[in-house]
């Protein structure tokens, strides 16, 4: 039987989150990473699902250190965990570091100029800051390069003056890819790395890398795609529960004759006596238009395919094998879930999961419950 929606009309399309589901995913890293601290990531709106519901969950499950992207992610994060440590990836913008201390926020070092500013700030108020520092070893996306690292390294005394180094961190680029050759490489530069560095605790595995082993881990790790029940490694067992359920609900259901085109660019011809549903959602949902190619959904645990085009904000299905009972105006659609798995939705959109999750459009309304 359909479960009602909390608010009718016009709020269709609905992400159910299991709140218990977030809990038993960080009890399963924290399994897995021991001994180290797991410090989850809720960047992004907790990847789509609701970053202040999120946090609290995972603390009240007993993480007590976050990772976010923003600067405004940490300052609203702030509010809901008052007593957490927060850590933002994106570092140390020109002029936001009073906000850091404002906010009791931890910025993740990632450039030598970075590094010079904070300390020169530490030391003009006459404190010591934490921060953390983020060192490249084989990304070049962000942290400190070589050159950058022997050159911090060379005036450590001075620069870290006034700033604590709470952790040391780096990102591994292939850690989806256990014999990818990279992998090691990285770990001996990181190793090389907090060797020329004062002693602090350090961090180079997130979802993936966590699943390489006990070299990896040393003293955090930064769970994020694990904690929502994404599978870390494509093509393995998923040693995780999704977190969400994404439903909509159908506007129409009409018969159709063989040989009727669907939807716009007639993309879509019948080639049988078939049962259509019209639904109340689209790409303005976080549904690519990729998906209808080969995409699939499910409608009482039938999985069926997409008629057509996916659209702005409404799609149409191949019903006509589910029985006619479960074909109702109002009745629930399951894009993501149960029988649609992340990855079965990365596929056929011809992405990663990660793109998947973090695509949900926030008018989706959410409802939080508990298994």
């Amino acid at each position: 039987m359909t479960e009602p929606f909390p608010i009718l009309g016009e709020q269709t399309v609905r992400l159910t989150v299991h709140l218990g589901t977030a809990r038993a995913n960080y009890r399963e890293v924290s399994r897995r990473a021991s001994p180290a601290a797991v410090a989850p990531v809720v960047k992004a709106d907790g990847y789509a699902q609701g970053m202040d519901q999120i946090a609290l969950t995972l603390s009240q499950a007993g993480a007590d250190t976050f990772f976010v992207a923003r600067l405004a992610e940490g300052i609203a994060l702030r509010r809901a965990l008052p007593k957490a440590r927060i850590f933002v990836l994106d570092g140390l913008l020109p002029g936001t570091a009073p906000a850091f201390v404002t906010h009791r926020l931890t910025p993740v070092l990632n450039a030598y100029d970075e590094i010079v500013e904070y300390s020169a700030f530490a030391r003009e108020r006459r404190v010591r800051l934490d921060a953390a520092v983020h060192i490249d070893t084989g990304m070049n996306r962000s942290g400190l390069s070589r050159p950058e690292l022997n050159q911090v390294a060379a005036q450590s005394r001075e620069l870290f003056s006034g700033i604590n180094i709470a952790l040391l961190m780096s990102h591994l680029a292939c850690a989806d890819d256990p014999s990818d050759a990279l992998n090691q490489k990285q770990l001996d530069r990181f190793r090389a790395a907090l060797a020329l560095l004062p002693a602090a605790p350090a961090s180079l595995a997130a979802s993936a890398g966590i699943q390489l082993g006990k070299d990896y881990l040393f003293d955090i790790v930064r769970p994020g795609l694990a904690i929502y029940g994404g599978n870390p490694r494509s093509g393995e067992a998923n040693p995780y529960k999704l977190v969400f359920k994404l439903t909509a609900r159908i506007l129409q259901v009409r018969r159709v004759e063989v040989g009727e085109t669907v939807g716009y660019g007639a993309t879509f011809e019948t080639r049988r006596p078939s049962v259509l549903v019209t639904v109340a959602s689209g790409y303005a949902d976080g549904l690519t238009r990729a998906m209808g190619r080969q995409g699939r959904v499910a409608i009482a645990g039938c999985r069926v395919p997409f008629a057509g085009r996916i659209s702005m904000d409404l799609i149409t299905l191949d019903a006509t094998d589910v029985p006619a009972a479960e074909l109702t105006r109002g009745a629930e659609v399951e894009f993501l879930g149960e029988h649609v798995s992340l990855e079965d939705a990365a596929r056929t959109a011809g992405t990663i999961n990660h793109e998947i999750i973090a695509g949900l459009h926030p008018r989706a309304t959410r409802v939080y419950v508990e298994d």
